[in-house]
């Protein structure tokens, strides 16, 4: 539950940092000038791909998450996301059952109801950092503090949502679909500590 606690307080706080108005300022400076005046919106969030796409179920409600207000998303959305999983359960004649951080599935959707990146002082910087030797899936000591290059978001929210306890539940053995990874491999390589920090593109 700490992991979760350090969830809910970075969201409060994210959602009182992140607001836009028309008091916006020039910059100058280095030779560029800047224009920042007008309104901004918001159009799109990715703190944690793939979320809203498989939660939100609608599209309105896809579109409508997109531009809603960190500090509300966890009332607005975590119903909606917490009726569409329990749909995508009911579909395979499953239930849900505590995934491998613990959480149950009102816990699991009304985290990720959240679409903010957390800093945990005291924990690594990683979408997922699992544990070692006998515990390396089913304790993971780092989980959703940020996210690295390396990171591989998408089947972490996977494993989170369909891996069940031991993070393997449905990984297609034993007759099982494969809900827990999109199947597509990391990039070659490793980031660099220089911009452009990405690997070079493989061709």
């Amino acid at each position: 539950m700490k992991i979760f606690n350090y969830i809910l307080t970075a969201a409060l706080a994210a959602g009182l940092l992140m607001s836009c108005d028309s008091d916006d300022d020039l910059i100058t400076g280095g030779g560029v000038d800047t224009d920042f005046s007008g309104t901004f919106m918001t159009q799109d969030q990715m703190g944690r791909p793939g979320i809203n796409t498989v939660l939100s179920g609608s599209d309105a409600a896809k579109n409508n998450f997109n531009v809603t207000t960190p500090s509300t998303q966890l009332a607005d959305y975590a119903g909606t996301f917490d009726a569409t999983l329990g749909a995508y359960y009911n579909a395979y004649g499953a239930t849900f059952e505590n995934n491998i951080l613990g959480l149950d599935r009102g816990q699991t959707t009304a985290v990720l109801s959240l679409d903010v990146l957390q800093v945990a002082p005291d924990a690594p910087t990683s979408y997922f950092t699992p544990g070692t030797g006998a515990t390396a899936l089913t304790m993971p000591s780092s989980f959703l503090t940020g996210r690295t290059l390396e990171d591989d978001v998408i089947d972490v929210s996977l494993i989170v949502l369909f891996g069940g306890n031991s993070g393997q539940r449905f990984d297609g053995n034993n007759g099982t679909p494969n809900l827990v990874s999109d199947n597509v491999s990391q990039e070659a390589g490793t980031s660099t500590s220089t911009f452009p920090y990405l690997t070079p593109a493989q061709f």
